[in-house]
């Protein structure tokens, strides 16, 4: 595995290469992660893909280039994103690559999934916070009121350690998430980084129509991955949405959130190779 920096007059994107496969895949991790989260996947289907993870915005070493208050709060969109990766491919020579994204990161393979579907031969998304962030994501991000809150926590990491605890007594969070996002406070950095990702990436939310469209006429393998203990999203926030589209497979494991295992990895290769 070797690591890398991808920059352009917008964003400095960290990323890592692994595996030497023919194929490419573009990886996107969860919340608190980074680039390195689906290594586990190179072991069984290195030879067929190389993968690129992606330290993703506000995580580790990856950061546009304003990160003023201002542009934050303006949001982040999909084309911008789209652009970034569209350069990105070019500078690579990737032509067609699949996605895969976890949770936070599934909003990131939908993007792209919606806005260059032409060039994505698989989609696969697991913990996908993308079909339904919940309320407390939808509160903070998307409500006035909550995102002022949110704005104000930051500033505090004693009152963002209660509301987190709050969550949890209310079973909002479980506490495999609640145990992540404390890791996430220790710092007021760290703290912002929580703020940037509820507001700035707010208008990424999925176009459930535009996504059907992409993913059925560009016939694109689609697979949905649950995890039957991830509290947060359970296999039934995809109930509405499958209704309306059937992908190509929808798995769900015997985890909670934190799925991303040699379990999942044995699994996704049964299903790829």
């Amino acid at each position: 595995m070797t690591d890398h920096y991808f920059e352009n007059s917008f964003i400095k994107l960290h990323y890592y290469k692994f595996g030497k496969g023919a194929e490419h895949m573009l990886c996107f991790h969860g919340f608190g992660m980074h680039g390195k989260q689906f290594r586990i996947l190179e072991e069984k289907l290195g030879h067929k893909y190389t993968f690129w993870g992606f330290d993703l915005l506000f995580h580790k070493e990856t950061s546009i280039k304003d990160q003023c208050l201002p542009t934050i709060k303006k949001g982040l969109t999909k084309k911008q994103l789209a652009d970034v990766f569209t350069e990105f491919c070019l500078h690579q020579h990737i032509d067609q690559f699949s996605v895969i994204g976890y949770s936070m990161g599934t909003h990131y393979a939908t993007v792209l999934a919606e806005e260059m579907p032409e060039r994505i031969k698989e989609y696969i998304v697991a913990a996908p916070s993308s079909v339904e962030p919940g309320a407390i994501i939808r509160f903070f991000s998307e409500n006035r009121l909550g995102n002022k809150i949110i704005e104000k926590l930051i500033l505090s990491e004693k009152a963002t350690l209660n509301l987190l605890s709050l969550f949890k007594r209310l079973r909002l969070i479980d506490s495999v998430v609640r145990d992540i996002l404390f890791k996430e406070v220790n710092t007021p950095e760290l703290r912002f980084a929580i703020y940037a990702c509820l507001t700035y990436l707010r208008p990424l939310e999925t176009d459930e129509n535009k996504l059907i469209h992409a993913l059925t006429t560009h016939q694109i393998k689609s697979i949905f991955i649950f995890g039957k203990k991830d509290k947060n999203y359970l296999p039934s926030i995809g109930d509405a949405f499958f209704k309306k589209y059937t992908p190509t497979k929808i798995v769900i494991l015997d985890e909670n959130h934190e799925m991303i295992n040699p379990a999942f990895a044995s699994t996704l290769a049964d299903l790829l190779l």
